[in-house]
């Protein structure tokens, strides 16, 4: 690819220390370099937002949301490019990239247009008060590999519309799309509100535990997460964890099991199962396990999987070796422990490719049950009790989104209710707002993103108690 990619520190384009290369998983190969930071970067990156901090938050809420919009209409301008190079990193089809960018588009106009108002909590007999919120100081946002584009603009709008500043660390996998924002960046924000560093992940330590950090917002995986809120520790920095997810999909005994296996399959692999609450289990009554299974093994079978940046490809790649050889593996005890009625094996060709894969008759301690694959997999569980595949679906220490599938939309409902996650979705998935608050329970994470509640995380609560002055 012939883009030179710059860091962006205090508003200006940089070059890093040196470069590394930025592999194409549907090839393999090597497609661009991108530059990578050192911890004297990183140090200035971090004293330019601390610097910007005292103006930004001081300039009026209208003109910084009025900002944050011409980001948004900047990327909407540039969407194609934006969706072309988010293939080309990520691996995604061309359709599903463009979702994401235009996703990002909303997201930062619908944080843009929240306000957080002042709330008078008392005023009665001369004495007010009020709650006021203020901006933190300098946020550090640290974005996955598998939404790079919208998962920063759930970090980046709220931060911005309430007055902080922001150092972005992208995954060392797909670093390009957020270094191409950053260009768009440079030329609309003031120069260290927001910066762009790169890395191979060398400098997660100096950022989540900078004493000029204010807060550290995070998305990835359980284990990292539990690594950075131990860092953020000692300086007890406010923290916003979204990670990893094992959610279950609870199919009732009143639907048509045709049509649900088919918004099921779609919930577990869109983005080739890449998705923290994409559906990783699906539990299934007796009476239509058979007829269940066998068309979510239609559906796989007739998946066009391939380079994303083909016409007609559905799923792409996994995004990068290390999840690609984790997948593999849980296949392999898979194929020991149950019956693979479609896929199964990574196919044959350069790139990270492994096909729609559809298991049935593992035991609930299988790896592929208990894990979270992040990958093109579903294990099928049947069940003949509700109270059972509540307690069965719970059996976990994730819990991040859910899906209950009935005809009896208020019986499912009440089974919903019990589901001990974030989000549990009712006869649809994946119905993401940046207006809902999406949050994670047990070690599915901290805090939530979206919605009025996640602009409220970037903020702290200031409390003005008054009383007149006696004589």
């Amino acid at each position: 690819m012939k883009h030179e990619f710059k860091l962006l520190i205090d508003g200006q384009s940089r070059d890093g220390v040196t470069t590394f290369d930025v592999v194409n998983p549907a090839t393999g190969e090597t497609f661009a370099q991108c530059p990578k930071a050192d911890a004297a970067q990183l140090e200035e990156a971090v004293a330019a937002a601390r610097r910007a901090f005292p103006a930004w938050a001081a300039t009026p809420v209208e003109e910084r949301a009025a900002l944050v919009v011409a980001l948004a209409d900047a990327l909407e301008a540039r969407a194609a490019e934006f969706a072309s190079l988010l293939t080309s990193e990520q691996g995604k089809p061309l359709d599903q990239a463009m979702y994401e960018i235009m996703g990002s588009v909303f997201t930062l106009r619908a944080f843009a247009a929240m306000r957080v108002e002042p709330k008078v909590l008392r005023e009665e007999g001369g004495n007010s008060v009020v709650e006021h919120r203020t901006p933190l100081g300098v946020v550090g946002a640290i974005t996955p590999w598998n939404f790079p584009v919208i998962l920063l603009m759930n970090k980046l709008g709220p931060a911005l519309v309430t007055g902080n500043c922001v150092v972005a660390k992208p995954a060392p996998t797909t670093p390009l799309t957020t270094l191409l924002f950053g260009e768009l960046a440079r030329d609309i924000l003031p120069a260290g509100v927001f910066n762009v560093l790169c890395d191979q992940n060398e400098l997660g330590p100096l950022l989540t535990g900078h004493p000029d950090i204010a807060k550290i917002a995070f998305t990835g995986s359980t284990a990292t997460g539990k690594k950075v809120m131990a860092a953020a520790a000692d300086s007890v920095k406010r923290v916003t964890l979204e990670l990893g997810g094992n959610d279950a999909a609870i199919v009732l005994d009143d639907v048509n099991p045709q049509a649900v296996a088919r918004k099921v399959y779609q919930g577990a692999m869109a983005n080739a199962g890449q998705i923290c609450v994409a559906i990783k289990r699906a539990y299934v009554p007796s009476s239509m396990y058979d007829e269940f299974c066998d068309e979510l093994a239609k559906l796989a079978n007739e998946a066009v999987v391939d380079d994303g940046s083909k016409q007609g490809a559905t799923i792409g790649p996994v995004q990068n070796k290390m999840q690609f050889e984790k997948v593999v593996s849980l296949l392999d005890s898979a194929r020991a422990e149950g019956t693979v009625l479609a896929g199964g094996a990574p196919l044959d060709r350069p790139g990270y490719f492994i096909p729609p894969t559809i298991v049935r008759d593992l035991d609930d301690d299988a790896p592929l049950v208990r894990e979270e694959q992040f990958g093109p997999v579903l294990p099928v569980l049947q069940y003949d009790d509700i109270e059972d595949v509540i307690a069965r679906a719970n059996d976990s220490d994730y819990g991040l989104g859910g899906t209950v599938w009935g005809r009896d939309v208020a019986r499912a409902t009440e089974v919903a209710k019990r589901i001990d996650t974030g989000t549990v979705w009712v006869n649809q998935h994946l119905a993401i707002d940046a207006n809902i608050p999406f949050r994670g329970s047990k070690q599915s994470g901290i805090g939530g993103e979206l919605g009025e509640a996640g602009l409220l995380e970037y903020t702290q609560a200031h409390i003005i108690n008054a009383v007149p002055l006696e004589d």
